[in-house]
């Protein structure tokens, strides 16, 4: 244990070093602060991913064609009123609807924006429960509404889409129909999805008549044999589209199997992120060391003086190492401050932008987890160092010049 008057003594040459030190800290807070910003998003990522495989999305499936554009924008992506009802009628499917999908013009007070237009079933709503998201105000659409439309978020922000907000009761032209605007979506929290119109799905085929499906979204009876239901899904539709197995038009996945794929690679960019940052605090851990090794040499005959007097090698060793660690500690504790005032900053820029789903995730492990991180790189960077400085031998250090 190093004892009272050690510390003192330690901190007071660090503080009488304060030039090195004080570059040695930067050194380390800034990969300090590099992880804390990475790990935070990432962290704030994973939890806007759980929220999504809730109860509400984990038994449902997606089904597309093959094609080679947007959903809905490529004529190769056909599904059909058939498809759908032949999906309906499979084994382990409760219940299942078509989207369909189409760009679209929004007309406001002159001035002319593009956007994609979406179908909703008011008697099936499952794709807003995939989604998580709900009406944020106003009402939903009757069964056979017509002239109504819901808006994504941002259309009730000014200077969004249109440089005055949109309200309930608004009249506004999409593809040239005056719709009366009857309610907004929740915030979805990026700027593609949250500028979105959605009208009822009879009232889509007058708009955009001949439209196919862009996809068909399926829960299923039991989420324990999603798997055999998706072999199901496939058969049933291979049969009802003309095609052997092995030459599918068409997938299907379900949305957690998607969610996990997103993962994987989210866990892999991460990781090589912050690998990347580790890199920069083994290079600090480095100048740590270099730092403590100057030190040694400065203070030689210090060290042959204290242990002339009675000082132990316990002690000395206990002096150098508590420097690296403090030095770990001031660093750990800026970079983790800058690393929040970064973060904040990035978290209310991007909610601005439209990006609401990218926020950092604070939580006590995070804050505690960097600063002792930095402790512990501090001090295993003194380690060697300060094993030399106890090693010293006494007479020589006295005769050094």
């Amino acid at each position: 244990m190093i004892g009272k008057e050690s510390v003192f003594y330690a901190l007071r040459n660090m503080k009488h070093s304060w030039a090195r030190s004080s570059l040695t800290i930067f050194s380390i807070f800034v990969g300090i602060m590099t992880i804390f910003i990475f790990i935070s998003f990432g962290w704030g990522i994973y939890d806007y991913v759980d929220d999504l495989t809730s109860s509400s999305s984990a038994d449902k499936l997606m089904i597309q064609a093959v094609g080679n554009g947007m959903p809905g924008m490529d004529d190769a992506f056909a599904l059909t009123e058939d498809d759908l009802k032949s999906i309906e009628k499979t084994a382990g499917i409760k219940e299942a609807v078509g989207v369909k999908y189409g760009v679209a013009t929004i007309k406001k007070s002159g001035t002319l924006k593009y956007t994609f237009l979406i179908s909703l079933d008011p008697e099936n709503l499952i794709m807003l429960e995939m989604n998580n998201i709900g009406i944020d105000s106003g009402r939903m659409f009757s069964s056979g509404e017509t002239g109504k439309v819901i808006l994504g978020h941002n259309y009730k922000i000014a200077d969004k889409i249109f440089d005055k907000s949109i309200s309930l009761n608004d009249q506004i032209e999409v593809n040239g129909q005056s719709m009366k605007v009857i309610g907004f979506m929740e915030e979805i929290g990026n700027p593609q999805d949250d500028s979105q119109v959605y009208i009822s799905d009879d009232y889509f085929d007058k708009i955009l008549p001949n439209s196919s499906y862009a996809m068909i979204i399926a829960s299923v009876e039991d989420t324990k044999t999603i798997k055999q239901t998706i072999e199901n899904v496939e058969k049933s539709l291979r049969k009802e589209r003309g095609v052997d197995e092995g030459e599918e038009d068409f997938f299907v996945t379900s949305y957690q199997d998607m969610l996990e794929s997103f993962m994987v690679a989210l866990n892999i960019i991460i990781g090589f992120v912050i690998l990347i940052a580790l890199i920069s605090v083994i290079v600090s851990a480095v100048n740590t060391a270099n730092t403590m090794i100057t030190s040694v040499l400065e203070r030689y005959k210090e060290i042959g003086i204290l242990k002339s007097i009675g000082a132990k090698n316990s002690e000395i060793f206990g002096i150098f190492l508590f420097e690296s660690s403090v030095f770990g500690f001031i660093s750990g504790a800026i970079g983790v401050f800058l690393g929040w005032v970064a973060t904040s900053l990035a978290g209310i820029y991007l909610k601005n932008m439209g990006w609401g789903f990218l926020q950092p995730h604070y939580s006590v492990s995070l804050f505690a987890g960097c600063i002792l991180f930095a402790m512990i790189t501090g001090a295993i960077s003194g380690v060697i160092p300060a094993y030399n400085a106890s090693r010293i031998n006494t007479v020589d250090a006295l005769r050094y010049e």
